[in-house]
């Protein structure tokens, strides 16, 4: 079979670093280091999109299998923790909901807590949906704790993502990984097979391998140009095309949740490091203009600008194969996914994952390359279909920009989630997806669908019992984030950065 290699796979070359090069770099090296030969290969002259810079609590898995100490990794990426994501003005201006990483309340194996309060709201009590989750009540409060043994809050982080690289390049090249400096000229590939057999540099250095992981971002050198993997186009449904960055001084305390501010044509990011914050402006360039997104950017901007605003262009979708010949694609190359709910660093992550599992030790066979596509695009697909949740759900009237949103048709699998929602107040998560079940009703409950039915759960309880049942909790959690320090306060005794 033409997509399939005899020979066995020992040497692994990495085309680009940055994040997803040095991701990779880490996981293969790490758990499979001493049956591979790993080299990666970037340049200093090539710079990176660099604006990863939250992530979800995944990314915390990864760094445990890792042996990394959290406090030695925070302090190296000027790292903050993040409870969540506030979304300001999704709905309508001037509303604003929290999407935590936390739980709501307790649960039952009948159905989810949410059906209980639903129940209670309807007999008069209940209070905010909110004061059930412990998470979201230490945003509010920009209370934070955590220690090495156990933490009862559910988090991430924001880094320095050109930081966290350097972090994890040190790490691999420990392990190891060889890095060489350079271009890449030309990708060599069997007349007969169509593999790539080596990358040539434009120092006329050859890389040799038997597996090749791009990592070169929007540009696919590997599994677009040279391979032609083609394209998924998904920017009918996530539309934004464009983005301007830039880092600015801290005006007060760091937070622990980005915040996500909607404006007519798009929203913006806001991301406290300890050192700096990140910020960014998020656009479809048919209804804003870059230069026109660069002033509202600085206008927002609250902090003297450590960096000159820079302009990032992409398309949303995904390429058709993750894994073709024997390549394989991740970060940007493979896919993008606008910054919405920080997904970025946990697909490139899970990709490391899936690939460390199905290592192709062997030989490639086609086999093993389409379970890990499938993989990978389910992985995406139900990513995407969250970030649409964001903008179909919208009740704003006041451009164009947000009336296509709320106008347009969107896949059939959010359609029926929407629908289950809206009619029985039915969430679900399937064992391989990311957001579970509370983030679905958070983000659905925050945008406004307000179900019209629930499960009659509630009914098994008297009205007197339930009420006391949820007042406790909601006091509990009130008791616990009083006695939590504050966020600020915890990140300087716990991974302060060393003054330069």
């Amino acid at each position: 079979m033409s997509d399939t290699q005899t020979n066995l796979v020992k040497r692994v070359v990495i085309a680009g670093g940055g994040t997803a090069g040095w991701i990779a770099a880490a996981g293969l090296s790490h758990h499979l280091g001493p049956a591979l030969e790993i080299t990666l290969i970037e340049s200093d002259t090539i710079g990176t999109v660099g604006v990863g810079e939250a992530t979800i609590p995944t990314q915390r898995t990864f760094h445990a299998h890792l042996g990394l100490r959290e406090a030695d990794f925070m302090k190296a990426t000027g790292a903050t923790f993040k409870l969540g994501i506030e979304f300001e003005g999704w709905l309508k201006p001037g509303h604003r909901y929290i999407h935590s990483f936390g739980t709501l309340g307790r649960h039952t194996w009948v159905a989810p807590f949410h059906h209980l309060w639903l129940h209670a709201k309807s007999r008069g009590f209940g209070g905010s949906l909110d004061d059930y989750c412990l998470e979201l009540k230490a945003a509010r409060a920009d209370k934070f704790y955590t220690a090495p043994d156990k933490s009862v809050l559910n988090y991430a982080y924001h880094l320095d993502a050109t930081a966290y690289a350097r972090f994890l390049r040190a790490f691999s090249e420990q392990k190891g990984v060889r890095r060489v400096e350079g271009l890449i000229e030309h990708v060599e590939q069997s007349s007969e097979t169509g593999f790539i057999e080596a990358l040539k540099l434009q120092s006329g250095e050859r890389i040799e391998g038997d597996l090749f992981i791009d990592c070169t971002g929007f540009r696919g050198l590997l599994i677009e140009q040279a391979l032609k993997t083609g394209f998924d186009d998904w920017s009918d449904w996530l539309p934004m095309n464009a983005a301007v960055a830039a880092q600015s001084e801290a005006t007060g305390p760091a937070i622990p949740y980005t915040r996500a501010i909607a404006h007519e044509g798009g929203w913006r990011w806001r991301i406290p490091l300890q050192h700096r914050v990140g910020n960014g402006i998020v656009f479809d360039s048919n209804y804003l203009d870059p230069d026109e997104a660069e002033k509202k950017l600085r206008d927002a901007i609250d902090g003297p600008l450590r960096t000159d605003p820079r302009l990032i262009r992409f398309r949303t979708g995904r390429r058709k194969r993750a894994w073709n010949k024997n390549c394989v694609a991740l970060g940007l190359s493979g896919g993008f996914l606008e910054p919405l709910e920080s997904t970025s660093i946990h697909l490139i992550q899970r990709g490391v994952a899936d690939l460390v599992a199905l290592f192709p030790y062997h030989g490639v066979t086609e086999d093993l390359a389409n379970l890990f596509s499938r993989k990978m695009n389910r992985e995406l697909e139900q990513v995407r279909d969250f970030l649409i949740l964001h903008y179909k759900l919208t009740e704003r009237e006041d451009s164009d920009f947000w009336r296509g949103r709320k106008a347009m048709d969107i896949p059939d699998t959010l359609a029926e989630r929407i629908a289950l929602f809206r009619e029985s107040a039915y969430a679900y998560h399937n064992c391989d997806e990311l957001f579970l079940t509370d983030s679905w009703v958070q983000v659905m409950m925050g945008q406004g669908l307000y179900p019209t039915g629930w499960h009659a759960v509630g009914h098994m309880f008297p009205d007197d019992k339930l009420k006391g049942a949820l007042d406790g909790q909601r006091a509990q959690i009130e008791r616990a984030v009083q006695q939590l320090p504050a966020h600020e306060d915890f990140v300087r005794q716990y991974c302060p950065v060393t003054p330069a």
